[in-house]
């Protein structure tokens, strides 16, 4: 089977353990996906994170509706968790997010290892170029969404 890969980090001014906590929350995941993919959570709220929790998600790729069913595998706060799809679009997918204490933030790292009907071809062509729109979007989601606040410069009149 012809796996590929993809690796991101990003880091975020705000604490590990916030930052975990964002991820632990299974809706927060519709946000820092991009809107054409269509992305929605089915698995009803609340949704306790634990190794073997089930998550149901729908989404369009390339305009075909696809179910997705994922697993977590190892839970770990706040420092690691892994997600294997189950039920979906690639032959394989395993996803593995790592949480570092890092200058006062958190660097946040995604590393996939995935494999696609197809072969090389498919992959380099179609889903790779998507995956790499999907991560990219995703880091400038959590930059936006982690983006300390500036103080304003105090103004005397």
């Amino acid at each position: 089977m012809g796996k590929s890969s993809v690796d991101r980090e990003v880091w975020l001014s705000e604490k590990i353990q916030t930052v975990f906590s964002f991820f632990a929350d299974v809706t927060n995941l519709q946000k820092l996906t991009p809107d054409w993919l269509h992305f929605r959570v089915l698995t009803p709220p609340p949704l306790e994170m634990h190794a073997g929790a089930l998550i149901d998600y729908r989404l369009r790729v390339r305009g075909v509706p696809i179910r997705w069913r994922s697993q977590i595998l190892v839970w770990e706060p706040p420092f690691h968790f892994v997600d294997e799809q189950v039920h979906g679009p690639y032959k394989q997918w395993i996803h593995e997010h790592l949480f570092t204490s890092l200058r006062g933030g958190t660097l946040v790292q995604d590393k996939v290892d995935y494999a696609v009907l197809g072969g090389p071809l498919v992959d380099r062509c179609l889903v790779a170029p998507d995956l790499r729109r999907i991560f990219d979007f995703r880091h400038k989601q959590l930059q936006k969404y982690f983006q300390p606040i500036l103080a304003l410069p105090n103004h005397t009149t």
